[in-house]
């Protein structure tokens, strides 16, 4: 009733003075807000339920996640095809379960060899070392000697024979047949022309010190291979080291090729002096060349006399009064 007043009142305000309202109309009265019914009381006892479980740490255990509608890898929400832009990155420890137990790397090598490599062989050089030795002890690390093919074929390695304490050496090829045979250098006709070589400059064989660039006879008496010279030539340097000879003769053109490093002709070579680690060294030919070929006796005659004359000089006690 007083709403109506204020309504008349409102109305009175703006100047009207009747106010027509239709037959068989009825004021509502005004509407409240909508009131939910009323919750019936159960006379029944709520059911009991359990204290909730603890975990290993003491605290409340989470109720497991709902699962939701099962979506096709690579569709969000809705089955959109396209990514939720709002969904959380998965944890780093969800990754990892999803990626599977982790690979076991493989244990490094124990060795600096694996079971598919072997060490190489150390070469002759590093077997000598650096040092000085004396003919004995190079004669030990020689050994029975395996360090090329040669080793199958030869019947005794030849090693080396005169003087330890030579003032003169000579330094041939290779041994041949008898020298396979006997284990000595220059036995043969070519060791028996060269004794009378050394016999005509005034000396005697056991004066000198005579040995080979190779310690094995090639097959054949072919020409002796670069990886025989190799391994052998190492165990030559040293013999010339601990004789320590004032001169040195180079028997043909592969001893003379082998110790002056150089591909020469043994023609050109024969007849000069050269330098091999600070001593000389006279290139002639070899006497087995002499045995073929006569005429070439005459030049060896002429590299002999030069090589007294050097001795003599160089105050060898060979030629002392």
């Amino acid at each position: 009733m007083a709403e109506m007043i204020d309504c008349l009142r409102f109305y009175s305000d703006l100047g009207v003075t009747h106010l027509r309202i239709p037959i068989g109309y009825e004021a509502e009265p005004p509407s409240a807000a909508p009131q939910p019914p009323p919750r019936p009381v159960s006379k029944t006892k709520p059911p009991q339920t359990s204290p909730p479980e603890l975990s290993d740490r003491g605290r409340a255990a989470s109720p497991p996640p709902s699962q939701g509608p099962v979506q096709a890898p690579g569709q969000g929400p809705g089955g959109s095809p396209y990514a939720s832009s709002e969904a959380d990155p998965p944890s780093p420890r969800k990754a990892a379960d999803e990626a599977g137990p982790a690979q076991a790397e493989p244990p490094a090598a124990s060795g600096l060899f694996t079971d598919s490599q072997e060490p190489a062989a150390p070469s002759s050089e590093q077997e000598l070392g650096q040092a000085r030795l004396d003919l004995e002890t190079i004669r030990e690390i020689l050994g029975d000697c395996q360090r090329c093919p040669l080793c199958r074929t030869r019947t005794q390695i030849v090693f080396g024979v005169g003087n330890t304490n030579a003032d003169l050496m000579f330094v041939g090829e290779a041994p041949g047949g008898e020298e396979d045979a006997l284990g000595l250098p220059f036995v043969g006709p070519a060791g028996q022309l060269l004794s009378r070589i050394i016999r005509a400059i005034g000396l005697y064989r056991d004066q000198v010190y005579v040995a080979n660039i190779l310690k094995c006879r090639p097959p054949g008496n072919r020409d002796p291979e670069p990886a025989e010279v190799s391994s052998c030539a190492p165990f030559l340097y040293k013999q010339i080291e601990a004789v320590d000879p004032l001169v040195i003769v180079a028997l043909g053109r592969f001893g003379a090729q082998s110790l002056l490093q150089t591909s020469t002709p043994i023609s050109r070579l024969r007849g000069s002096f050269a330098q091999y680690r600070g001593r000389l060294l006279m290139p002639t030919f070899h006497p087995s060349y002499l045995l073929r070929n006569p005429q070439g006796k005459r030049d060896v005659w002429q590299d002999m006399q030069a090589v007294r004359d050097k001795l003599k000089e160089a105050g060898s006690r060979y030629y002392k009064t």
